[in-house]
C-alpha cells in the first residue's frame, strides 16, 4: 500500500514562509497545512539559499542552473590559468635558449 507523493505550489511554499515569518510558529503552520515540519525547515532553507529562484519547477532546476554557472566560472578559471602557463613556459624556453646561445 503506497501512498502518492503529495506536491506543493510554489505559491502555496511561498505563503507558508510569509506566515512563518510574519509570527506563525512552524509546529502551527505544519499541522494547518498538514506538511512535516522537517519539510518547512527545508523550504526555509532553499529559499534562504536561492531566494526568488527557489521552487522554481520540478525537480533540482534551480539547483541545476547553479551547478552549472558553478562549472562555467571553474572552466573561465582553469582557462585563464592554462594561459598563463602557457606563457610562463614560452618566457622559460626563450630564457634556456638565450642562456644556451650564450655558452656557444
Amino acid at each position: 500500500m503506497s501512498q502518492k507523493r503529495r506536491k506543493f505550489s510554489r505559491e502555496l511554499k511561498l505563503q507558508i514562509l510569509r506566515e512563518i515569518e510574519a509570527g506563525k510558529s512552524i509546529a502551527v503552520a505544519a499541522r494547518e497545512y498538514e506538511v512535516h515540519p522537517t519539510l518547512i525547515n527545508k523550504w526555509q532553507s532553499n529559499y534562504g539559499q536561492y531566494a526568488e529562484q527557489a521552487f522554481a519547477g520540478n525537480g533540482r532546476a534551480y539547483k541545476d542552473e547553479a551547478r552549472i554557472a558553478e562549472l562555467e566560472r571553474k572552466v573561465g578559471q582553469l582557462t585563464l590559468e592554462n594561459d598563463f602557463l602557457k606563457k610562463a613556459l614560452q618566457r622559460l624556453e626563450i630564457l634556456r635558449a638565450e642562456k644556451n646561445a650564450g655558452k656557444r
